[in-house]
């Protein structure tokens, strides 16, 4: 048998280019010769980049030989006459559509009992990995029966029982449709292929390039071109210095002919799964050439033998301490360790716009980190540079992926305000000139929606308009677009008990999956029109969609309404949407694929962090490491192999900057391996300061000027002359709150869908007690009745209602019984949430009432209603909470209607819990006698009146200015601290 033509291209040379360079030189005489060659990639974005490498070479027009990912699904469509003439087989049948495998796949794990919903569908991608594993290493799924499940734990006994009864079912599936696995139609693929080849291989030259996928398919026909007289297998950064002793210890090692047991490959090493394909092609490491024509990105020779020295075997690293210098070298590779995930982009951003200042230099980030990718990617827009991102972005994240995603949590969340507002927001939902009209009542909607949440559905929502009938017309139009969605997800939910119910009682029929998808499909296009299935995204959410209304009666029987946003999630987070080329011409952000076939001036490898690059090895939850290891299957691993592989290509370019963050989301992060491994090698890398420095300086702020606390002192004519009793508080404690909101009419406003607060509760209390005192007459019989009525129709969430029922109504029945208690002595009420102003020390002073009573004695009693704890006697003697003293002086001075005579006692009916293990007590801030520090109550009346005179000729009818915070103490809430700026001056006088 003749030599196989196989070589290597090493790391420290640009592959793609020294590949398209060499082609040229021995290829490239004749046009036509090159142009009937054919050059197997590993995938389409190698190809690309091959495809890129030619044409940087190409002086004038270029015929390029035929590029075809070796696992393309139609390989012999792609090969065309490079499989001619055809044999007498059967042709291979077409592949399942992947979508409509994992929704089968889905439908059979819940027939089986093993889960239903979003939990079936992970488990049918994790399920449909592992059967294209067992396709790929061409062990038959039939194996999984003559597993012994004996010393398994019961949970992996479990999964095998479930796989094997799945797998049993599969291929009748496959049948009854007429179609294959994807990866097993890649397979046979290939066998006819390396079978046609090794008797009649084709005229023009072949050559396998940069393909280091084990697969025994792969090797044959790698094996076949290697043999072939016009072939060539060309390998990327394939390690032939490596000594021997080493690369014969990465495995794979035969089983101990006593034990059976085989000592476990080292699958973490960049080289080991060449060795693997190597072995399984039948050629040895010494058959393998290196490629002696290069790219021009070519990096010193000294830099292969730093990659294969800091990545060897960790049993070997102890040679590190006798290695001469230049197997060290280090040169042209700096470090750069900053602190957070922002600051590495920033930083990042910063190199690669550097790079632009030498002309004809290029620069490329390569990272696996998706989340820095789009941080740079964004930071560079800063300078107008538009990054050629190859890796592309899920379609989860792309404006027609979340318009989808917002739709279908609106409609599982019966269009709750939260979800129902980003849904109207969205920046595809009515765009172009009707945009802004269309922002300006999405916002008046927003002001409406403010504060608990409404009534599920769209009819809840309608209910917050009040009197706004211009939101009422605009909303009229917008629910005829969102009422399709309203019915099937109402129903779906009904039929799986979202709404807290026994789904046994709920209706037993609801629209399938495909027919909730063409619900979400119509409501998009009439929210947005043709501009959601636009462009590269648009086109994929149309095919992702597409395939869901096809598919999915073929999928599980039933998809819970709140679980088709998590799984239309996952699906969109497994398609990449991959922008037209068109980029900058300079600039470009890599996957791990293309760093290993070419590289830039600059390569900037980033987050390199451990569990990012390389990224923690994902569980395989239907597959026991050794049944694993007893099938034959690559170990979890591999992929931190393919990781540093990757790595290895990308540390070979000509300048290398690696970048990590101390910091990530989650918390402090562990430098990567790859990272300790040059720095234990080298004794310390240089470091890129200089770009720490400039990032931090480039957003930085020049040294921070305290600012005074604010003392606004607006014209004395200009100043408010009303006043209420509740606001008397916030003038003397917090004068400019009291500016804020009084003259510059500005109110805080509640958060959206927000928790009942207790400003609420105490709204929804003082409501139910006034009409209990002005319809029933302070009837104690019917004060429950209409608590109860309250909490039916309050705007809470259930939850909220359910732990705030309890206390309430105890609270409740307390107030019934006083009042019995009041009235058997006499007691009778004047006046319930009654409102009165009068004139006084030069201002309107405004208030309301809760209650005011007069006794038998025909004095009047002032209560006033508090769900909270009232505020103590010291508060009150010290000039605050005067409110029970100025209502009584206003009752005095008849400001009330129906109410007459002389204040002579002050009480908080509060709802707090008492002394004696229940809810509700009586507090006064007075005593007759003035003990335990109290008010005399004769006195209070006057002393509340000296206190709002005496606030009034300071700020209302005087000129002092209005303080921020004049006494913290008393100012408890912080409406208006960050319009005060409170945290850049509050303290400074105390350091």
């Amino acid at each position: 048998m003749s030599r196989p033509s196989v070589y290597t291209i090493p790391p420290h040379r640009s592959f793609a280019d020294a590949l398209a360079a060499g082609l040229m030189a021995r290829e490239g005489r004749d046009r036509l010769t090159l142009a009937r060659g054919l050059i197997l990639v590993p995938n389409n974005r190698a190809a690309r980049a091959i495809q890129d490498a030619f044409v940087r070479r190409a002086d004038g027009g270029l015929l390029l030989p035929r590029l075809v990912p070796i696992g393309d699904p139609e390989l012999d469509e792609r090969l065309g006459g490079f499989l001619d003439p055809l044999d007498d087989a059967e042709p291979v049948p077409p592949a399942i559509d992947p979508l409509q495998r994992q929704l089968i796949l889905a439908r059979l794990i819940e027939d089986r009992g093993g889960t239903t919903g979003s939990e079936a569908m992970r488990l049918a991608a994790e399920l449909a990995r592992t059967l294209d594993q067992l396709h790929v290493e061409g062990v038959a799924p039939q194996r999984l029966h003559d597993i012994d499940a004996g010393e398994l734990t019961a949970h992996w006994a479990a999964s095998l029982q479930l796989l094997t009864v799945v797998l049993d079912q599969w291929p009748k599936e496959l049948a009854r449709l007429g179609r294959i696995d994807l990866s097993d139609r890649r397979n046979r693929l290939l066998q006819r292929v390396a079978k046609r080849w090794r008797t009649q291989p084709p005229d023009g030259f072949v050559v396998a390039a940069g393909i280091s996928t084990a697969a025994p398919s792969v090797a044959a026909v790698l094996r076949s071109v290697a043999f072939a007289p016009n072939g060539r297998v060309v390998f990327d950064a394939l390690d032939t210095a490596m000594p021997e002793e080493q690369w014969q210890a990465l495995g794979p090692y035969r089983p101990d002919p006593v034990t059976g047991i085989a000592e476990r490959p080292v699958e973490t090493h960049p080289q080991y799964h060449l060795k693997l394909l190597l072995d399984r092609m039948g050629v040895a490491r010494g058959e393998v050439e290196r490629w002696r024509w290069g790219g021009g990105h070519a990096a010193r020779a000294g830099r292969s033998r730093l990659i294969s020295n800091a990545l060897a075997p960790a049993r070997f690293t102890v040679e590190w301490t006798s290695l001469a210098r230049k197997d060290r070298d280090r040169s042209g590779v700096e470090l750069l360790e900053v602190a957070t995930p922002a600051e590495e982009a920033q930083a990042i951003a910063l190199a690669l716009r550097e790079a632009l200042e030498t002309p004809g230099r290029t620069a490329a980030l390569v990272t696996p980190d998706r989340g820095l990718a789009q941080r740079v990617s964004a930071l560079l827009k800063r300078w107008g540079i538009d990054a050629d991102d190859t890796a592309g972005v899920p379609l989860s994240v792309t404006p027609p992926g979340t318009l989808l995603l917002a739709i279908v949590e609106a409609a599982a969340e019966r269009f709750a305000p939260v979800p129902l507002l980003a849904l109207l927001k969205h920046p595809l939902v009515q765009a172009g000139e009707k945009r802004t009209a269309w922002l300006d009542r999405v916002r008046d909607l927003d002001r409406a929606l403010r504060g608990p949440r409404p009534a599920p559905g769209l009819s809840g929502v309608e209910t917050q308009f009040g009197d706004d009938l211009r939101l009422a017309a605009w909303w009229f139009d917008v629910r005829s677009k969102l009422e399709v969605l309203e019915a099937p997800f109402r129903s779906s939910r009904a039929q799986s008990g979202g709404d807290g119910t026994d789904s046994e009682t709920r209706p037993s029929t609801s629209l399938g999956t495909s027919e909730l998808m063409a619900v979400v499909r119509e409501t998009a296009e009439r929210l947005a029109g043709d501009e959601v299935w636009a462009k590269p995204a648009g086109r994929a959410a149309a095919e992702l969609i597409a395939g869901l209304e096809e598919y999915a009666s073929h999928g599980p029987r039933r998809i819970e309404a709140n679980a088709l946003g998590p799984i239309l999630t996952e699906l969109m987070n497994n398609v990449a949407v991959r922008p037209p080329q068109g980029g900058h011409p300079r600039i470009s952000i890599r996957g791990l694929i293309e760093a290993r076939l070419q590289q830039a001036d600059l390569t900037i490898l980033g987050g390199l962090n451990e569990g990012t690059w390389p990224a923690l090895p994902s569980p395989d939850p239907w597959l026991a490491p050794r049944i694993r290891a007893e099938l034959g299957l690559p170990g979890l691993e591999t992929r931190i192999g393919l990781a540093a592989h990757s790595f290895a290509g990308a540390l070979g370019a000509p300048q290398v900057l690696i970048t990590r963050a101390r910091r990530d989301a989650r918390g402090p992060a562990v430098a990567s391996r790859f990272w300790l491994r040059l720095e234990a090698l080298t004794g310390g890398m240089p470091r890129a300061v200089r770009l720490k420095d400039w990032a931090r300086a480039l957003d930085g702020a020049e040294t921070a000027q305290p600012v005074a606390r604010p003392q606004p002192e607006p014209p004395v004519a200009d100043r408010p002359k009303k006043l209420s009793v509740t606001d008397l508080d916030r003038l003397k404690a917090d004068p400019f709150a009291f500016y804020a909101k009084a003259m510059l009419k500005l109110y805080p406003l509640e958060i959206v869908d927000a928790d009942p607060t207790a400003a609420w509760r105490g709204t929804a209390v003082h409501a139910v007690l006034e009409e209990w005192a002005k319809q029933d007459d302070c009837d104690p019989s019917r004060l429950r009745p209409r608590a109860e009525q309250m909490l039916r129709d309050a705007d809470a969430h259930p939850l909220m209602r359910a732990l705030w029922q309890p206390r309430l109504m105890e609270a409740i029945d307390w107030i019934a019984d006083e009042m019995l208690a009041r009235k058997a002595a006499g007691d009778t009420v004047l006046a319930a949430e009654c409102k009165g102003e009068v004139e006084v020390f030069g201002v309107t002073l405004k208030g309301i009432a809760d209650r005011i009573d007069r006794q038998a004695g025909g004095g009047l009693v002032v209560i006033d209603y508090k769900t909270g704890n009232p505020p103590s006697p010291r508060q009150v003697a010290g000039g605050y909470a005067q409110q029970l003293g100025l209502i009584g002086m206003m009752a005095q001075m008849g400001a009330f209607e129906g109410v007459a005579g002389t204040a002579t006692a002050f009480e908080y009916w509060s709802l707090a819990r008492n002394t004696q293990d229940g809810f509700g007590k009586i507090v006064s801030p007075v005593d007759p006698a003035g003990k335990g520090g109290r008010i005399f109550s004769d006195q209070f009346v006057a002393r509340a009146a000296s206190n709002l005179q005496g606030a009034v000729e300071r700020w209302l009818t005087g000129a002092e200015p209005f303080t921020a915070k004049l006494h913290p103490e008393h100012a408890p809430y912080g409406d208006y601290d960050q319009l005060m700026r409170l945290d850049e001056w509050y303290g400074r006088d105390q350091r």
